[in-house]
């Protein structure tokens, strides 16, 4: 199934203004409390966003990066993980956009993206 554009969903820690800022052009962004996903751990977070084939948000590189190499070790697909440097939620949104704008959510299957 070809999808063209990346629906993201985001970590607890990431500022839920980003959602409403990204919902505000036009793309689709759910926040953990939204999914009734707060404090669920790293793996069972990006195992939801895996569930609703969206694209993972997080400021948590350390644990992420391992996860992402855990999926790639057992050939599981995710559907993208983009590590964000905290920045003001206006920030992490203009960086987000030059993917959200470029790349589609197929080219961003199984991969790690870092704004």
């Amino acid at each position: 199934m070809s999808t063209l554009f990346i629906e993201l969903y985001l970590d607890e820690d990431v500022n839920v203004l980003v959602a409403a800022l990204l919902r505000a052009r036009g793309f689709t962004a759910l926040t953990t409390r939204e999914a009734g996903q707060l404090q669920n751990s790293d793996a069972g977070q990006l195992a939801y966003a895996v569930s609703q084939r969206k694209t993972f948000l997080t400021h948590n590189r350390a644990d992420f990066e391992a996860l992402a190499k855990e999926y790639l070790a057992m050939r599981k697909t995710h559907y993208g993980i983009i590590i964000a440097v905290r920045h003001p939620a206006q920030e992490i949104v203009r960086r987000l956009l030059r993917i959200l704008n470029q790349v589609t959510a197929d080219e961003m299957q199984d991969q790690v993206r870092y704004i």
